[in-house]
């Protein structure tokens, strides 16, 4: 389990022009959890980010992975067991071919070969790019390099993913069918996974959304809870799901639409069922 209990962090602590980025933050990630954290530019997200591979140390609180105390004594044996795909996946790729990639991480975990070999193959099948084992890296597009940043973290066997806004440099379609593969591979796995992003439509797919906003954890709850608290996803910055807007619009003109849809498809069903109900009323 990671245990975030209540975290602070403060950039420049001390001095004149300090800046707290995290307030008084807890909460706790199991093995399995699929998880998406929402914030806007600013919110706190990648601070936390950093927190929990040990770049940085709270200046309050403590975190905790596995019950080891995240700090830099510590590093190495909190990065195997979280992993993380950054946005950009040439900020972490360091191999030439997808294969040299793949294997870094194991190796430098000391593995036999026979081990760096099967995890490297069964990382780059569960990311999708089988077929680009023997592929430059230079030669790949942004959205091939995602996957390839993916199998990197994957062939770690972490118990926890975290993926800062790795759909940025995909298309919404492959976004999703990314989002759906790492579903897959939770539950496969038991591996958890917190997904930062700003973008609604993807958080909607997760089973916990958690919103930080200013340093504070302000949400913590199904998307369809929070998706319902239009006020507040107002309040930090974020969208409200269009399917969640109209929703609303078609209460406020007396169509009893039930519950929050996350979706344009729920949505539909909810209206069909609404309809139903006022034409045997």
């Amino acid at each position: 389990m990671i245990e975030i209990d209540d975290v602070s962090f403060t950039y420049r602590e001390g001095e004149r022009d300090a800046v707290p980025a995290l307030r008084s933050v807890s909460l706790d990630l199991e093995p399995g959890e699929f998880v998406a954290l929402l914030g806007r530019n600013g919110s706190g997200k990648s601070t936390l980010l950093r927190l929990l591979i040990s770049v940085l140390c709270p200046t309050g609180g403590e975190v905790r992975v596995d019950g080891i105390v995240s700090n830099p004594a510590n590093r190495w044996s909190i990065r195997e067991r979280v992993a993380v795909v950054f946005q950009d996946p040439d900020d972490q790729i360091v191999g030439t071919r997808v294969l040299d990639e793949v294997a870094f991480g194991p190796e430098n975990l000391g593995l036999p070969p026979a081990e760096i070999a099967r995890r490297v193959g069964d990382a780059l099948d569960s990311a999708g790019i089988g077929e680009l084992r023997e592929v430059l890296v230079a030669d790949l597009s942004p959205g091939q390099k995602q996957r390839v940043a993916l199998a990197g973290a994957l062939a770690m066997q972490p118990r926890y993913l975290i993926l800062d806004e790795p759909a940025s440099l995909l298309s919404s379609s492959d976004a999703a069918r990314l989002v759906g593969e790492l579903r897959r591979i939770s539950v496969e796995t038991a591996m958890a996974v917190l997904y930062i992003t700003h973008d609604m439509r993807e958080a909607a797919g997760f089973d916990r959304v958690l919103v930080l906003d200013a340093g504070h954890l302000i949400a913590d709850d199904p998307p369809e809870l929070v998706f319902a608290r239009t006020e507040l996803l107002e309040s930090a910055g974020l969208d409200v799901p269009l399917p969640v807007r109209l929703a609303e619009r078609l209460r406020a003109a007396g169509v009893p639409i039930d519950g929050t849809p996350l979706t344009p498809v729920d949505l539909r069903r909810r209206i069909g069922q609404a309809t139903s109900v006022a034409c045997s009323s």
